[in-house]
């Protein structure tokens, strides 16, 4: 298996699909490819299980039917690997991730939203479907604050992806399940831990939610991401999780909110790789009021005239791609 792993980031892939019975499938540019003609049996999933899973976690796959972590693999490359069961055989879903953390000019990361990251509080949430890069932007971002500013940041992660180096800042990484017993239990913890940004991988519930918000209005820099498309959306979803107190949950967003930066990854003009859109929405004392009175259906047209606080909609942006050669519409 470690040979196909190989294989495969060498073909510049960012997942790999191992079934039994199925030929192992890579997903390139978003596409999933065969990566090998044979087929993948039980003692080829067995033997990959027993080289990469420690005791604990053997028992607890063997348990609950599935187990997500990240680890090395032997040519010292990181992986995130899901092992799950189907049909009473083993099967994995593994993102391969890169040797190195990108820089934010790599990515294409806009100004608006690398200065996102000077804020002294408050919340920064990426957004985008699954596989769409948000975990990459949150840890460009992360690395550049690393190498320009002396803090203590601390992140919360399910698993632990990209392995920070302390550069200026000191960088405490805590993987959900092995270091803290989840996001919400470890954003406690981590307002007697003296930071000054907090990385919450995901936001999932609404204890997390809560407590993140809380850190950002008590002078912490919270980065974070959910599953939504816009930025309306994600304001919606955030108070959609209090049900019963949505005025008190859109004042807090409306003081401590600083961008939401949604994003989506489209085939580069050569068909050979992908490149990144971005929705940018900063906060302006227009918007705050907005958010304040529940007047969802304006935003989109401040985001529209934005531009000279570093907004953009995602339509934007795609025709200033078409524009740079960097993408053909379809």
């Amino acid at each position: 298996m470690f040979a196909l792993i190989e294989k495969a980031r060498t073909a510049g892939a960012s997942d790999i699909h191992l079934t039994v019975d199925c030929r192992p499938l890579m997903r390139c540019c978003g596409e999933l490819i065969t990566l090998d003609e044979h087929l993948v049996t039980d003692e080829e999933m067995a033997e990959f299980t027993a080289s990469t899973l420690t005791h604990d976690q053997e028992e607890y796959l063997n348990t609950m039917g599935e187990i997500d972590f990240s680890c090395n693999m032997p040519d010292k490359s990181r992986c995130r690997i899901n092992f799950f069961r189907q049909c009473g055989h083993l099967a994995a879903a593994i993102r391969l991730i890169a040797d190195q953390i990108p820089d934010c000019t790599e990515i294409g990361l806009p100004d608006s939203v690398c200065r996102l990251v000077y804020c002294t509080h408050g919340m920064v949430l990426i957004t985008g479907a699954t596989g769409s890069g948000k975990s990459t932007t949150l840890s460009a971002l992360i690395n550049k604050l690393n190498n320009e500013k002396s803090l203590h940041i601390l992140t919360l992660e399910d698993p632990v992806e990209y392995r920070h180096q302390h550069a200026k800042s000191i960088i405490n990484q805590r993987e959900i399940g092995t270091d803290t017993k989840s996001f919400a239990a470890g954003l406690r913890s981590a307002l007697r831990e003296d930071p000054d940004v907090i990385m919450v991988g995901e936001l999932r519930d609404r204890e997390t939610v809560a407590t993140a918000l809380k850190a950002a209005e008590t002078g912490h820099l919270v980065l974070s991401t959910l599953h939504t498309s816009n930025a309306v959306s994600t304001i919606s979803r955030i108070i959609d999780f209090f049900p019963e107190n949505q005025q008190q949950v859109r004042s807090q967003l409306a003081e401590c909110l600083q961008g939401i930066v949604c994003q989506e990854l489209l085939m580069n003009a050569a068909g050979n790789g992908r490149v990144a859109a971005f929705e940018v929405m900063t906060l302006t004392p227009a918007l705050r009021n907005l958010i304040r009175e529940g007047k969802m259906h304006q935003i989109e047209s401040f985001i529209q005239t934005g531009m000279q606080h570093g907004m953009i909609t995602k339509a934007d942006y795609i025709k200033k791609l078409v524009r740079e050669g960097k993408i053909k519409l379809q």
